[in-house]
């Protein structure tokens, strides 16, 4: 399954200039996925900036309605967009938030960054049940097929007070979280998501995640 990263440079929490040009490229990252077979376009939300966060919940939300009704008029019927939860504090994609804009626009595709999460959150990944919480809020929010072909990336991370800080890889043992929670996470629910490794060896660490979920699944 192919998937798409998109632009860096989308801000739909900016000025109404900014945001339109945000809209343009992210309809832009749609077709592009269209023509490539990829099913989901992921992107950053980004900051609150200087507006509440409720205000600038409430462009982003707006914005992604235009943006999906375009790509209806441009016939993209088979890409979804992505929100991904965030790591740092300032960022709008808290889970709830990335949860929020999934229910209210329709052709979305709920992105889970568990590294972002652990380090907004303080360190929210210690027990395997940790995982599961968020496994359950999810299929709560929006059903069992949003948990089934979850999209997600995982690496270790570094934080601060202000969220996160750094990636690391898998075999630093004093970041979090453990893979090896959400692999049990994975197989107690049947899931079979995608997940994407952010770690600074990416393909390294790809391999030991399958390898540790194997033998969960085995």
């Amino acid at each position: 399954m192919i998937s798409l990263h998109g632009s860096y440079f989308i801000k739909f929490c900016g000025g109404k200039g900014v945001i339109e040009a945000s809209k343009h490229r992210l309809i832009a990252c749609a077709t592009a996925a269209e023509w490539m077979n990829a099913y989901v376009v992921v992107f950053h939300p980004e900051f609150y900036g200087k507006r509440p966060q409720k205000e600038a919940f409430t462009n982003c939300l707006e914005a992604l309605k235009e943006v999906v009704e375009a790509m209806r008029a441009l016939e993209i019927k088979n890409v979804k967009i992505g929100p991904e939860t965030m790591g740092k504090h300032f960022q709008l994609g808290s889970l709830d938030e990335v949860l929020s804009l999934c229910e209210e626009v329709e052709q979305t595709q709920l992105v889970v960054d568990w590294g972002h999460l652990h380090a907004r959150d303080g360190g929210r990944f210690k027990t395997v049940d940790d995982f599961r919480k968020v496994i359950v809020e999810i299929e709560n929010r929006l059903g069992t097929e949003a948990i089934r072909g979850l999209h997600c990336h995982f690496t270790k991370v570094e934080f601060t007070d202000k969220g996160e800080k750094r990636h690391h890889i898998m075999d630093e043992a004093n970041f979090g979280p453990d893979f090896a929670m959400l692999a049990k996470v994975i197989a107690e629910f049947k899931l079979k998501p995608v997940i994407i490794s952010k770690s600074p060896i990416l393909d390294m660490d790809a391999i030991k995640m399958r390898d540790i979920l194997k033998k969960e699944l085995n």
